[in-house]
């Protein structure tokens, strides 16, 4: 029986060796953890064996090892393929420690309850990325300093949280912890929508003959994300539908109000110093350490996800109640 760790060099089993997965297990490996995965794609297993990874492409023998190990089991795969892969591990691996790298946690968190493995579930996100994709796009130091998720919900085990918290340590990130549909909203506004408006502001300079031979770095830096793949696009920003629909109308509302007033010749001051204001509160932007909680003790859950909400972050392991080290 898989059981969780509380210690920082639990096992790693990591599902899908993309961007995410393939720098999740670089890192984890550099950290001193044993690390081994899986990948759909030969070339991707090939390409990361050659590098002195150890990966396969037989899901459930690697899901077995796991089980074996008592690792921690890391889903590193598109939201589509989610369900599959949790029926999987419910029937090879059910017992281990589990968590995922999804930028959407209310969906991750309906399919893992369906496959019946919640309660040895944390939902995770690290928040960072490149528009880069696949093994070769990987980076052992892609989670230094970047902000970690971790779901603080209802139904979590605080051993398994430990365990997922100390991996997200371990690769270089700050914890924040939320609840889940609190996630959502903010990745909404600060990841989804952004994802569209790259995408419309690409798809509008590419209908102008001129536009990519003058596009400098504000196009650039507008556009960035607009490279990434678009099934990846599409499946984040549909899954977080709920939470992305009101965002986006709000933005449209600023947009539509900005082109009547520059229609009726008047200034469009209100968009353009509020938005001014609100990049300059995010550089001043502090995030204060979380160091008093216990995790297990009463009502820990709710006092992460208060401090989270806050802005507060965990840069380095809180204590855990009858943890034996």
């Amino acid at each position: 029986m898989c059981q969780p760790r509380h210690v920082t060099k639990t096992p790693v089993c990591v599902i899908g060796l993309g961007l995410i997965g393939g720098s999740l297990m670089r890192a984890a490996k550099a950290a001193g953890r044993e690390v081994f995965g899986y990948n759909r794609s030969v070339e991707g297993v090939d390409a990361a064996r050659l590098a002195g990874f150890d990966a396969s492409t037989n899901l459930d023998e690697t899901l077995a090892r796991a089980a074996a190990v008592d690792a921690l089991i890391v889903l590193a795969v598109p939201m589509p393929a989610l369900p599959l892969m949790l029926r999987h591990v419910r029937e090879s691996a059910a017992d281990c420690a589990l968590t995922d790298v999804t930028s959407v946690k209310g969906a991750v968190h309906e399919e893992v309850a369906k496959a019946g493995l919640l309660a040895r579930f944390v939902g995770g996100h690290p928040m960072t990325g490149t528009a880069h994709s696949g093994w070769a796009a990987g980076d052992a130091r892609l989670f230094v300093g970047a902000p970690w998720v971790l779901s603080v919900d209802d139904h979590v085990d605080p051993g398994v949280w430990a365990t997922v918290m100390h991996l997200a340590l371990d690769c270089g990130s700050f914890v924040v912890p939320a609840r889940s549909d609190e996630h959502d909203a903010a990745a909404a506004t600060i990841s989804h929508l952004p994802h569209l408006l790259a995408e419309a502001l690409a798809a509008t300079a590419g209908e102008v003959p001129l536009a990519f031979a003058l596009a400098a770095g504000s196009f650039r830096d507008g556009t960035r994300v607009a490279a990434t793949a678009p099934d990846l696009v599409r499946a984040m920003c549909e899954a977080n539908a709920t939470h992305l629909l009101p965002v986006l109308d709000h933005a449209l509302r600023l947009l539509i109000d900005a082109r009547n007033q520059l229609a009726q010749h008047q200034p469009v001051s209100e968009l353009v110093e509020g938005g001014h204001a609100a990049r300059i509160r995010y550089d001043s932007f502090s995030r204060p350490q979380i160091v008093t909680t216990v995790i297990g003790a009463e009502e820990w859950r709710d006092e992460l996800a208060a401090a989270g909400r806050a802005g507060g972050v965990i840069r380095s392991a809180l204590p855990v109640r009858d943890s034996r080290g």
